[in-house]
């Protein structure tokens, strides 16, 4: 039985369209008495006349008929309600899980497609990839905006639905783009009918970088020995993930070779995919740790002249009106500036004894200083930041601007702490993007930014930022480093650990040279080798089910 207020809704529903209905019922009427009275009046001429007016009015009545029917018609359409039939408006909170996908997405895209690009450079050269390299780049730079957006949102800028679906249009335009020049590429490099040529090249490769991640080995053990603990942060864990990769590697390239002999060029040329990708990151993490034995050093070198450099600025805020602020920064310069010129071996040394009387006490001591000072600072690069904070501080204290050849040279050495954060958050997030998420690619993205607007500085002929507004830049490019490396590191803590009993493949996948196998039929990617390409190119090598096999006995390394 229908509820009495379903049949009164149902009965003003009928007739809310009656009433909508009626103009265009009544201009019908009107024209079709008019068109009897106009037939009738053929028969007599001087009644012509006279139809003029109901004519006239019968067009009318149907202008007005049509007019409300295309009208109510369009509202129809855009109307929004849950009883249109227009489009619906996505919830905010859809569009921002859209976003941030679409952002992990693009960015693993654009690191593979940059990752494929260096070695097809090194097959056919880099004339021949130009055009690949170039798209390449357009889309890096869509992506970057979109990060830039995601900053703003998340820094509370600006209207989040606008700033979402931008992100959302300009990650599909980046997308596009690539998509579009995968099939191009492909035959540019020509895997499959190469594959034999492709695999030795790939297995040279994988020898040079065997030699090389041996000698990081050396070159870290080196670097706990000098350094303190925090100096080599930047590169923990990379001796390991460098050897698992290349153990992947080497099992990927062992097997594409059998497979190439028995004619399975398909299989093969996708074992040479995850190889290649694996080489490249093993050969990424070996530099990281050169980066960073070439920070340590150029700082060590520029610590003598950041102390003096801050000495002055302590003397000339001594000699300014005291207030507690600047009084403050100036006590905390001068409790930095004691530590790190703290003589090295001296401690211990009773009060009043004559060091000069005991001439092999004196000796030895000074033999122990000269160890001492050979070993250096414990973290010269954490000292320069700590100069470079500390000095902001006095800055904003005396409300002075830095200019001149003093904050250029402040400016370098800003620049140089800030690269090495930059880089390493980088190298971990490119080396274990499959677990890294949103948050931590937007951190990294600005730090970048902001990097880059640093360093114009000191290019001629650009528009340059000032020195106190490179400065800062500088200094912020180091915070969001440090900051994307950490939030980085939390989200492969909460992904767990990839490798499981008898599998051989977490790494490839926490690395993203292998791509998640879908949750479900005709989902994105197969759990294969990921490729130069977007969205909907990146997974075409396919060969999911090569990697998810447990490794065979005789494919063992």
């Amino acid at each position: 039985m229908t509820p009495p207020t379903r049949r009164r809704r149902s009965r003003r529903a009928a007739a809310f369209r009656a009433v909508r209905r009626a103009p265009v019922a009544f201009g019908a009427v009107l024209v079709a008495v008019v068109l009897g009275a106009v037939a009738g009046a053929g028969r007599d001429r001087a009644a012509t006349g006279d139809l003029a007016l109901p004519l006239i009015a019968a067009v009318a009545a149907v202008a007005v008929a049509v007019y409300t029917s295309v009208r109510r018609r369009r509202r129809t359409r855009t109307r929004t309600t849950p009883g249109g039939r227009g489009p619906t408006v996505v919830s905010l909170d859809e569009l921002d899980r859209r976003a941030r996908r679409l952002l992990v997405e693009t960015d693993d895209c654009v690191r593979t497609s940059r990752e494929e690009l260096r070695w097809a450079a090194a097959q056919l050269g880099d004339e021949a990839i130009r055009g690949y390299a170039q798209a390449l780049e357009d889309a890096a730079s869509e992506l970057a905006a979109a990060f830039g957006m995601r900053q703003r949102l998340d820094e509370g800028e600006g209207g989040a639905r606008a700033l979402l679906e931008e992100i959302v249009a300009r990650c599909g335009a980046a997308g596009r783009r690539l998509d579009a020049q995968a099939p191009g590429f492909d035959g540019a490099r020509a895997l499959e009918r190469t594959a034999r040529e492709a695999l030795e090249r790939a297995e040279a490769r994988s020898r040079e970088s065997v030699a090389r991640v041996a000698q990081t080995d050396d070159t870290l053990t080196g670097l706990r020995e000098r350094y303190a603990l925090s100096a080599c942060l930047p590169v923990a864990g990379h001796q390991d993930v460098a050897e698992d990769r290349l153990s992947f590697a080497t099992s990927c390239l062992h097997q594409g070779r059998r497979a190439a002999e028995r004619g399975e060029t398909g299989v093969a040329t996708a074992l040479l995919r995850a190889a290649e990708a694996a080489v490249g990151q093993a050969d990424l993490l070996a530099a990281g740790v050169a980066r960073l034995v070439s920070a340590l050093t150029a700082a060590a070198d520029a610590l003598p002249g950041a102390l003096t450099a801050m000495e002055t600025d302590l003397a000339q805020a001594a000699s300014e009106p005291a207030r507690t602020d600047l009084r403050t920064r100036t006590a905390q310069g001068r409790v930095l500036v004691a530590e790190l010129r703290r003589e090295p071996g001296r401690e211990g040394v009773a009060d009043g004894k004559d060091a000069s009387g005991d001439r092999k006490a004196a000796a030895e001591r000074e033999a122990e200083d000269r160890e001492a000072a050979d070993r250096g600072v414990l973290d010269p690069v954490g000292a320069l930041r700590r100069i470079e904070e500390v000095t902001a501080g006095l800055d904003r204290a005396s409300q002075r601007r830095p200019e001149g050849a003093p904050a250029l040279d402040r400016l370098d050495r800003a620049l140089l702490v800030a690269r090495g954060s930059v880089g390493a958050a980088a190298d971990y997030v490119t080396t274990h993007r499959g677990a890294v998420g949103c948050e931590a690619r937007t951190r990294l993205a600005e730090a970048e930014r902001r990097l880059h607007a640093a360093e114009r500085a000191g290019t001629p002929g650009s528009a340059a930022p000032a020195p106190a507004a490179a400065l800062s830049d500088a200094r912020e490019a180091d915070a969001f480093g440090r900051q994307a490396r950490q939030l980085a590191e939390r989200d492969v803590r909460t992904y767990g650990t990839p490798y499981g009993e008898g599998l051989w493949t977490g790494g490839a996948v926490l690395g993203g040279i292998l791509l998640d196998a879908p949750v479900r039929p005709g989902g994105p990617g197969d759990g294969g080798p990921a490729s130069y390409g977007g969205p909907a190119t990146r997974a075409r090598r396919g060969g999911g089910d090569l990697f998810r096999r447990r490794k065979k006995a005789d494919d063992r390394i």
